[in-house]
């Protein structure tokens, strides 16, 4: 199966209702943490990265949109460390690569999507990264979009090391031609939108035949009436109740995980 590229949407990058009022309002959000830049193979990359304290609980690596890495991400990296984790949004795109036009953003997904030795080695570097930046060695990785269908490739490649679990928030869930989930893959967690055009009913249920047949741990959550980027905080795709009951068991899923 060849992954489908999302061509007619664009998908932006809440533990509580408080959560959710901070990130709605744009003005009146401040980063907390910081913007780490770091180079890959000669090329700069710019990520973020922000704490959960000095006992943390273990770090979660967050995989950005189409837009590349903006306050979206940045939000939630910001909510995970006030959980207690470390977090760090990696770069995939190249520092000051971030797309505003759809067929930017496409054009920059779509090249990675075709360079799938590339996104792996961008994503594995932005984890060593992460890791030299100080986060907890025992890592989640997690993404939106195309970011969650970057974090499925790498749980596909075993790769990446000290990896407990493996998430998607309303991401691609194709599996490319020559590619397989092997039994010792780490458990994934799929949050998905039951109102999703972009990514169908057909596609969730797909996967989760592959995990099954493969003998991977793995849950999915599908939340009625949710669009695609159901958790595009302020737009007209956001979808409260599928935004707090998915973030509620990812949240879950992590104590469980970490």
């Amino acid at each position: 199966m060849r992954h489908k590229i999302p061509t007619s949407f664009t998908c932006f990058g809440l533990l509580t209702l408080a959560s959710l009022s901070f990130a709605t309002t744009a003005n009146a959000y401040t980063p907390s943490g910081e913007d780490v830049s770091y180079d890959v193979n000669g090329e700069r990359f710019e990520g973020y990265f922000i704490s959960g304290g000095d006992n943390a609980k273990g770090s979660v690596i967050i995989v950005h949109d189409w837009d590349g890495i903006d306050d979206y991400e940045r939000q939630r990296a910001d909510m995970l460390a006030e959980q207690g984790y470390d977090a760090f949004a990696v770069d995939l795109f190249g520092a000051g690569n971030r797309p505003q036009a759809t067929e930017d953003k496409q054009a920059a997904t779509q090249a990675l999507y075709q360079d799938r030795e590339r996104m792996r080695t961008l994503t594995l570097a932005g984890l060593d990264q992460a890791r030299a930046s100080g986060t907890a060695t025992q890592a989640v990785i997690m993404g939106y979009c195309f970011g969650g269908a970057v974090a499925l490739e790498i749980a596909r490649s075993g790769e990446a090391n000290d990896i407990a679990a493996y998430t998607s928030f309303h991401g691609g869930l194709d599996t490319p031609d020559g590619q397989a989930y092997s039994s010792d893959t780490p458990p994934i967690f799929i949050a998905h939108g039951g109102a999703d055009e972009a990514v169908s009913l057909d596609d969730v249920a797909t996967l989760a035949e592959e995990l099954e047949a493969a003998g991977v741990t793995y849950e999915v959550g599908i939340y009625s009436g949710a669009p695609h980027a159901f958790s595009v905080f302020g737009s007209d795709r956001y979808h409260p109740r599928a935004d707090e009951q998915s973030w509620a068991t990812f949240n879950q899923w992590l104590e469980e995980m970490l």
